[in-house]
């Protein structure tokens, strides 16, 4: 299949005459399609085709199906139906009546072509850059960054079951890759054993009988790991995808046989979260834990403006694995947003996005106001607030010397790094000065060692300091309470356009769909604007109402005049 670009034709009288017949008053899709036209050109795409084969289906076309796929949750078979069958869609296409359509495969066909090509995100960009050259969106105004969790298509599986999964999901491949090899090398027993659909039971078993179970389907994954690797095999085997899979299970969740004998792994010598495999069949999807969520898969953050004259359009989508830290992301946020010209003045995120030095390089480097909590200190000597901490003592920057809260003057400044590679700086007391402090015990609990303090450059501490005194005013409390509407989107993604949820395997597939998911999510928004549908505001119930009216009431009351009553 190859693309012969044409410039995109006009809506067909027909079609138009049709539509606006059913629609007098226009509906979603025809006014949008007359307000904005096209957001894409098939020159954009040609590079996904080669030059040569049978010409394939506009790209611009299928670009805004899967948008508009995703808008209404539509299925791909759903989706070709509905470009054959609904006059709107033919409308927003610019299909003739007698269209016929296409096959619901060429969407997912296509999608991975937007995958293999780097696309994804120019889908997004595209539809900005309209809205930018439209007024519709400014760069160095305000924006605001949240995250959620993202639920892989996965079943959730208990130890034993993972591992016999695994090792049925390298047979089944292999039964269809190489029969003839693999027939000559599985024992009798395994065709009972995990031939059967059910496999392991979750009736109640002893934690003997558990262990006894994984230990046997070890025993029978290193008997087949031994034959793949075998000189006479051929190369072809070692280079499947489930073999590979159940080499790195194996290695994660098992000793080195030593003498035959196979044995599980301690929790303790398993690998992290971010690089352990949950399932054979979504090898990227990882487990993490949010506070009181759990979940197996990956994490969303979605960045939109919040102008108050304009819409709040989402201006950037970050899709990563569920380990993945809020703070590592937000260097990749700032520098996308850069890229497409939409740095926000004021950036409003959560305490997870957070920390002195992004801070300072936020505002070195991309002139961002990051306006977010930071963490409170939290050192014992801050909680019980009777006791000196950090910044109870007085830093001389340039000489590099330290006094504490008596005057006393430190006796080391030594240049270091914390465990995550920062520069930081060790400064130390004389054991002398300390030990006869008469005020130690509010100072340090150690026994005969002097205080120690370790610092941040001076930027970064300076950048803290003013940071948590900033976040105690008004004004900072006000600036922030805008940071909230990050959540309704969250919100409305989930509720109305499914985010929660994976569609696709893989984390190049989700990103995809996060994507799409996000235009969606900005078309029906920019819809909402063209009509001045207001913006929704927090349900309260008619309990909640009566108690703030009662409230109301009983204020004004209080505050009013006294007066005297004769009876």
């Amino acid at each position: 299949m190859c693309l012969h670009p044409e410039l995109i034709p006009p809506v067909p009288e027909a079609t138009a005459k049709v539509a606006r017949a059913a629609f007098p008053k226009g509906n979603k899709y025809m006014r949008l399609r007359d307000e904005f036209g096209v957001f894409y050109q098939d020159e954009e795409f040609a590079d996904l085709y080669p030059n040569k084969g049978q010409s394939g289906i506009a790209p611009w076309r299928l670009v805004m199906i899967l948008i508009m796929q995703f808008l209404e949750n539509l299925s791909d078979r759903q989706a070709a139906d509905t470009v054959r069958g609904r006059i709107d869609w033919k409308y927003a296409l610019s299909l003739e009546l007698e269209d016929d359509g296409f096959d619901f495969s060429v969407l997912s066909e296509f999608r991975a072509r937007l995958i293999s090509g780097g696309r994804s995100q120019q889908i997004l960009d595209k539809m900005l850059s309209k809205f930018g050259e439209l007024g519709l969106l400014k760069s160095r105004g305000k924006a605001r960054t949240d995250s959620t969790h993202i639920l892989a298509i996965v079943q959730e599986l208990t130890k034993v079951e993972h591992l016999e999964e695994t090792l049925k999901s390298a047979l089944n491949t292999l039964a269809k890759v190489a029969p003839n090899w693999l027939e000559r090398i599985v024992n009798s027993d395994w065709y009972d054993r995990y031939g059967q659909k059910d496999g392991y039971s979750r009736k109640t078993r002893t934690t003997e009988e558990k262990e006894a179970k994984a230990i046997e389907v070890g025993t029978d994954g290193f008997y087949l790991l031994e034959a793949i690797y075998h000189e006479t095999t051929p190369d072809a085997i070692r280079q499947i995808q489930a073999v590979e899979v159940l080499r790195q299970v194996w290695l994660q969740q098992y000793y080195a046989p030593t003498e035959g004998t196979v044995l599980l792994r301690t929790e303790k010598d398993g690998p992290p979260n971010a690089t352990r495999i949950f399932s054979p069949y979504e090898t990227e999807a990882r487990k993490s834990i949010k506070r009181s969520t759990k979940w197996t898969g990956y994490k969303v953050h979605l960045t939109e403006t919040c102008e108050e004259d304009l819409p709040h359009l989402i201006t950037h989508v970050e899709t990563t694995i569920a380990t993945t830290q809020d703070s590592t992301v937000l260097p990749s946020i700032h520098k996308a947003l850069a890229e497409k010209e939409v740095l926000p003045q004021d950036h409003l995120v959560d305490m997870g996005y957070t920390s002195a030095h992004l801070i300072v390089s936020s505002q070195q480097e991309y002139d961002i106001d990051l306006v977010g909590p930071v963490a409170l200190n939290a050192h014992w000597q801050a909680k019980e607030e009777a006791g000196f901490d950090l910044f109870s003592f007085r830093v001389n920057w340039k000489r590099k010397v330290v006094y504490c809260p008596r005057g006393k003057r430190s006796r080391l400044w030594k240049n270091s790094h914390d465990v995550y590679g920062k520069p930081t700086i060790h400064v130390e007391f004389s054991k002398s000065d300390c030990s006869a402090c008469p005020v130690r015990s509010q100072c340090t609990r150690a026994p005969v060692n002097p205080r120690g303090l370790t610092f941040m450059t001076q930027t970064d501490y300076e950048a803290l300091a003013r940071a948590r005194v900033r976040q105690k005013t008004a004004e900072f409390k006000q600036e922030y309470s805008l940071r909230s509407g990050i959540e309704g989107t969250i919100s409305q993604g989930i509720r109305g356009f499914n985010l929660r949820k994976c569609r696709y395997i893989g984390l190049e597939k989700t990103r995809l769909q996060h994507t799409l998911t996000a235009a969606a999510m900005n078309l029906e928004r920019i819809y909402a604007w063209l009509e001045e549908i207001p913006l929704a505001q927090t349900r309260r119930s008619h309990f909640e109402k009566m108690a703030h009216r009662k409230r109301a009431t009983c204020s004004s009351v209080s505050q009013s005049p006294a007066h005297s009553i004769d009876f």
